[in-house]
């Protein structure tokens, strides 16, 4: 019986790399990198183990991947669609430490799920994460200082840690009223932040 090789176009090749990216941006950010094999992140991404290595050297390779497409999209649909000024800026602060967000891991920010295990990841991914993170921060900071964005920089970075360590803290714990108080006080102190 003759087999036959079934050849595929460059879109659909790009398609399924995407799948396996954006579904394991979302498993990553759910149960942490370490916590993630390829054959699962294939599984998710409803692909054989052996269909991994036609779209990625390694692992290493897509969390790098798959870390910056997730900031581009925080980006792309959070930041870049806030108002212009203090109201955009606040928009985002009570979007990142709403309840939702933080009850929502696999669709959230990647800096709260994945923060302490980028830090120990290969050079390849803390440079997808610098650049991610650099798309971010520029567009808070040009929201903060519209006639001079690069002078808010740090101060967006600034602002960024402080969200997404209270987001943390929050999903840390166990007590639901004072996980609730700690995002209600952070948007307090960010708001107070930004206006300094």
């Amino acid at each position: 019986m003759e087999e036959r090789m079934v050849r595929y176009t460059k879109e659909h090749k790009q398609e399924t790399r995407q799948r396996i990216i954006a579904t394991a941006g979302r498993r990553f950010k759910r149960n942490g990198i370490d916590g993630s094999g390829v054959a699962t992140l294939m599984e998710d991404a409803g692909l054989t183990n052996g269909a991994f290595y036609s779209h990625f050297a390694s692992k290493d390779e897509l969390v790098a991947t798959a870390i910056a497409d997730q900031l581009r999209t925080l980006h792309d649909n959070i930041v870049a669609q806030a108002d212009p000024g203090r109201p955009g800026l606040e928009q985002i602060v009570r979007w990142y430490l709403s309840v939702e967000h933080r009850d929502d891991r696999s669709d959230g920010c990647p800096n709260a799920a994945l923060l302490d295990e980028i830090g120990r990841c290969a050079d390849e991914t803390k440079q997808a994460y610098t650049d991610g993170v650099l798309l971010v921060i520029d567009g808070l900071a040009a929201r903060m200082a519209p006639h001079d964005p690069l002078s808010a920089r740090v101060k967006a970075l600034s602002l960024l840690g402080m969200l997404a360590g209270t987001l943390q803290l929050s999903r840390a714990l166990t007590d639901p009223h004072l996980a609730d108080a700690l995002l209600a006080q952070g948007i307090q102190n960010a708001l107070t932040f930004l206006a300094e």
